[in-house]
């Protein structure tokens, strides 16, 4: 019989490809795509996060969650120019405060409700940004021409 030990390998390829694709869209990214890579991040952080918490699995729901508020904290949060924002960034300052803390609650209380609460909300402003994508590009195209 056929010894399939091996069988991981056949995996490792694709996701050193992921890696290069995802390595190289983030160092060619402008500021706009680099904000909706993070929520993407942050998604895909809460949604191991979930799948862990489901299986039982709390050393990889807390790095989960640990990835997904990192994302927030180091990435969403840092990147707010709240000064020129005005009242609309500090409200996604705030909100931002908020998520964290409630993903410090569900890491702490098993609690995937709160994990759809913050994923709803992270996808909601995604989805804002993703609706902007075209007037951010085509501000920038008229930038580039002057």
């Amino acid at each position: 019989m056929a010894s399939f030990s091996g069988f991981g390998t056949f995996r490792k390829p694709t996701a050193a490809y992921q890696q290069i694709g995802l390595s190289s869209d983030v160092t060619t990214a402008d500021p706009h795509r680099l904000i909706l890579l993070l929520f993407e991040g942050a998604d895909a952080a809460l949604n191991t996060a979930s799948f862990c918490m489901k299986e039982g699995n709390i050393p990889g729901k807390g790095q989960a969650i640990s990835k997904a508020i990192s994302i927030i904290n180091d990435g969403l949060l840092a990147s707010l120019d709240v000064d020129a924002g005005g009242e609309l960034g500090e409200r996604l300052y705030s909100l931002y405060e908020y998520m964290v803390d409630r993903l410090l609650w569900a890491n702490l209380k098993n609690d995937e409700a709160t994990l759809k609460e913050v994923r709803n909300l992270l996808g909601t402003i995604h989805s804002a940004w993703r609706e902007i994508r075209p007037q951010v590009m085509a501000m920038n195209n008229v930038e580039g021409k002057k």
